[in-house]
């Protein structure tokens, strides 16, 4: 493959040849038209004078004739000043030249604006994507605070109803202890006598109720005493006295309210004896 300095070499090779042809055929042809030179000739000088004067001149000391002057040298003909003309194919090959070296800078300068264009390109590119890896890498720290913030909030929420739990159970047992030693005190054998009493007392005795009547009461109340439900569970009386009996509960509403809050029960089992 040829090189282009190779390509500039024999071009320059190419235009020192022909001047140095062009050079000698001007040197040969300026020889040529040089004229030959004249032969030497022998030149006297003479002066004219008057007989007079050549009488007092016999008179007069000899005169010694003057030296003829040397002929003048030939000089050679001038050569030309400066590099012979171009020829027309010099020019054109000048033109072409110049021409093919404006199209090489025009490709170089193309060649340039592209690479800087593509370079341009790539840092935008890569600008972008920086940019782009910055914004997840913010949203994925967003992300994780966000994530860290809910389970510290759940760990939070946990701890506060693990310990409300604790909190709870605490007051339960201690509740339930209490009711314990309440209930296995006189207090709740005195509140249910004091809630059967008011029941005897409301109680209206029906024609056929005979000697010897028990009867299991279900009551249910609400706090402050007041009676939602009656039922009569195991009872040796007939439906009359069944009736006056349950009658009887709900008139006896509110009930009497326990000594201690540890004692109130919604549901109560109370065995009714009236006699």
């Amino acid at each position: 493959m040829q090189r282009p300095s190779d390509r500039w070499i024999s071009i320059a090779l190419s235009v020192l040849l022909h001047a140095a042809l062009l050079g000698a055929l001007v040197y040969g042809w300026l020889l040529f038209r040089q004229p030959p030179r004249p032969a030497p000739t022998l030149a006297i000088e003479a002066t004219v004078v008057d007989s007079r004067t050549v009488a007092g001149a016999q008179h007069a000391p000899p005169q010694v004739p003057p030296t003829p002057a040397a002929p003048p040298e030939p000089q050679p003909p001038a050569e030309p000043e400066g590099p012979p003309p171009p020829t027309p194919e010099e020019l054109a090959q000048r033109e072409q030249e110049r021409e093919h070296a404006e199209a090489a800078a025009r490709e170089q300068q193309a060649a340039q604006e592209r690479a800087a264009q593509q370079q341009a390109e790539q840092e935008a590119a890569q600008a972008k994507r920086l940019e782009a890896q910055r914004s997840a890498e913010a949203r994925a720290a967003q992300e994780r605070k966000a994530k860290e913030a809910a389970l510290a909030q759940q760990r939070a929420a946990a701890e506060a109803q693990e310990t409300s739990e604790r909190e709870d159970l605490k007051r339960s047992l201690a509740a339930e202890e209490h009711a314990g030693a309440v209930r296995a005190g006189p207090a709740l054998a005195n509140w249910q006598a004091q809630i059967t009493a008011r029941i005897e007392r409301a109680w209206l005795r029906p024609p056929t109720a005979r000697p010897g009547i028990q009867c299991v009461l279900n009551v249910t109340q609400v706090p402050g005493g007041e009676v939602t439900e009656v039922s009569i569970g195991e009872c040796n009386g007939d439906q009359a006295v069944r009736e006056s009996i349950e009658a009887a509960v709900y008139r006896a509403s509110p009930l009497p309210p326990p000594p201690d809050p540890s004692l109130f029960d919604r549901n109560l089992r109370i065995i009714f004896k009236p006699d």
